[in-house]
């Protein structure tokens, strides 16, 4: 899986939110500077997170972006998927949709599964879980099995 910048950015913008008061809104260029996010993405993130609901913003003085709903119910799945689409598709398409013929048949399961395996990580951890460093039980575990930080 492709991480790409912008899933990133989302990530950490969604975290920062996080830590804030939740009565005080925290401006774009507070959010960016605190994450070393380009100001001008960041906005089109944020609007791309405020379509999906998992952020609102407030006009004014006093203005900025809040979550929507408690960090502890929004997951990094919900964040992938407001701005890049499906965690895992190909060539645009559900792997459900796909079929394969001859030696590549098999293919189609081995995509669901990876879907299901990027699931097992992306849909249990909230940004909660990172703006505080509090992974669930089970993504520890993955993290600590014996290869897990090999690069390839």
């Amino acid at each position: 899986m492709r991480i790409t910048a912008k899933v990133d950015y989302a990530v950490r913008a969604m975290t920062v939110l996080a830590v804030a008061d939740d009565e005080r809104p925290v401006k774009a260029e507070a959010v960016a500077a605190a994450q070393d996010i380009p100001l001008q993405f960041l906005l089109k993130i944020l609007s791309e997170l405020r379509l999906a609901r998992l952020v609102t913003s407030r006009r004014g003085q006093q203005g900025g972006f809040v979550l929507a709903r408690p960090a502890t119910q929004i997951s990094v799945a919900d964040v992938i998927r407001a701005v890049e689409g499906p965690l895992a598709d190909v060539h645009g398409a559900p792997p459900e949709d796909l079929d394969y013929t001859g030696s590549a048949t098999s293919l189609r399961a081995v995509w669901i599964a990876t879907r299901l395996a990027l699931r097992d990580v992306l849909e249990v951890v909230t940004i909660a879980d990172i703006a505080h460093g509090t992974l669930p039980e089970a993504v520890e575990r993955t993290l600590s099995r014996p290869g897990a930080d090999r690069r390839r």
